[in-house]
């Protein structure tokens, strides 16, 4: 979702500005059968569950805060096992507080990130490592300086036609479009090809996606999923069944993540994690996945970084290692993998320093190994044994075995061995040596994590 603006009174200015402007203009009209194919799409993309996603930001990224200082580092975002890249908003944005999901022109790249040749290259270099791109997708509000505002029926309006904020929101420095306005939802799916068609871009985020109405989504997916030659990823930021029924492929768990705090951050039985797992996806379609995380750019920036959140670096890689191995789609948010200690805005710029933390890259690492060169944890039937203190979790395809055990608490905690694993002898798959148990039970130090098969 969108940021809970703490820059409220700010925004507020938003209105004024727009009510002075005079703009006359028409709408722009763009005709799809105009648009080529740029580039080679990507053939078979990964299966859903398949997925590994990293979040951009983009004006944290590099020092420049533009696409090049990204693409100067898909091959560190690729050795964590990634394939596909979520772009943060890239198109032109407006208003009084710089936000990146205040768009203006839903056909340009912001000057700010660079042009559409840097976006069509960034996309190829990402394809060449085996990373899928999908853009951040605004499609419930605009800038108030947006093209679109010449037609005010494209927008919602209260009683006195004065045009809105999105309802029920503080939201005030963008406006909340009219999806009865058959106009304006045909020129959004358009541009909604445009970006793939154009730009080679392999699907959308799709931003508060849950205050759209199901019809809209579900035009725009079929629209998008006729284009020829083309498979995509749709991703929607929401938690509405019916986005699925929609076509989206994911949308975001928030309940997996509030478990995870209560969990790690405030000692809540480890257990209940494996029975929101299960209350989640019994609700969930065959081939759609939810996307877990331990944070995102609204998090990080408003809520504090991971550490924070889960109370200290150790606790928020044990967290991060039970969202991973229970299934769906992991996500890891720009800096995440180095354990930046520092919040990051995205209404400003805020540059990372990638030296930083160096030795919490390589757990990162030891960990995103463990999970994509073990099929067993992005495929396999999960087998939960979990204790008040202890995950523990299985997963198997075709007896093919792969398990992860974690001390979700901050002291030292026993744990009573399900048979399988009493006096087991394996791998390693953090560090490739000898894993052996003797006995019945096994005792772990506080936040450990241990994965074996």
């Amino acid at each position: 979702m969108r940021c809970r603006i703490q820059y409220y009174l700010i925004a507020i200015f938003s209105l004024a500005f727009v009510f002075s402007c005079d703009k006359k203009e028409d709408p722009i009209d763009h005709e799809t059968d105009g648009y080529q194919q740029y580039g080679t799409p990507v053939a078979n993309i990964p299966d859903n569950e398949e997925l590994v996603m990293y979040e951009v930001n983009l004006r944290a990224f590099s020092s420049n805060g533009d696409l090049q200082g990204v693409q100067n580092r898909l091959d560190n975002i690729a050795e964590l096992g990634v394939n596909i890249i979520w772009l943060m908003p890239i198109q032109t944005n407006g208003g009084p507080i710089n936000s990146p999901y205040a768009i203006s022109d839903y056909y340009m790249v912001d000057e700010e990130y660079g042009t559409l040749e840097n976006l069509r290259t960034f996309i190829a270099e990402a394809h060449n490592r085996g990373m899928l791109v999908i853009l951040d997708w605004v499609a419930n509000h605009t800038d108030w300086d947006n093209t679109w505002m010449a037609d005010s029926s494209w927008y919602s309006q209260d009683a006195n036609g004065t045009i809105i904020h999105p309802p029920g929101t503080n939201w005030t420095d963008v406006a909340d479009l009219n999806f009865d306005n058959e106009n304006m939802a045909n020129q959004m799916i358009d541009a909604m090809k445009y970006w793939v068609l154009e730009a080679n871009a392999d699907g959308y985020r799709c931003d508060a996606a849950d205050y759209v109405p199901f019809e809209f989504w579900k035009r725009a997916i079929d629209s998008l999923r006729s284009i020829p030659n083309r498979e995509l990823v749709l991703f929607a930021e929401g938690a509405r069944n019916d986005h699925f029924e929609a076509g989206f492929d994911l949308n975001f768990d928030w309940s997996f993540y509030n478990r995870t705090v209560d969990i790690f951050a405030n000692g809540t039985n480890a257990s209940y994690l494996g029975n929101q797992h299960n209350i989640t996806y019994g609700a969930v379609p065959e081939g759609k996945e939810k996307v877990r995380f331990t944070t995102n750019h609204d998090q990080c920036a408003w809520d504090g970084t991971a550490i924070d959140i889960y109370g200290g670096l150790d606790a928020s890689l044990a967290a991060f290692a039970a969202t991973l191995f229970y299934p769906g789609v992991p996500l890891i948010y720009t800096s995440q993998e180095i354990g930046w200690n520092i919040q990051i805005p995205f209404f400003t710029n805020s540059v990372l320093n990638w030296n930083y933390g160096t030795s919490t890259l390589e757990k990162y690492k030891k960990l995103m190994n463990a999970y994509t060169n073990n099929h067993e944890f992005k495929s396999g039937a999960l087998n939960d044994y979990s204790s008040s203190d202890v995950i523990c979790i299985n997963r198997e395809i075709v007896g093919n075995s792969a398990w992860c055990l974690i001390n979700s608490k901050n002291t030292i905690s026993s744990f009573s061995l399900p048979l399988e694993l009493q006096n087991f002898s394996g791998t390693n798959l953090l560090d490739g040596s000898s894993f052996v148990v003797n006995g019945n039970t096994i005792s772990l130090a506080p936040f450990e994590t241990l994965v074996f098969k």
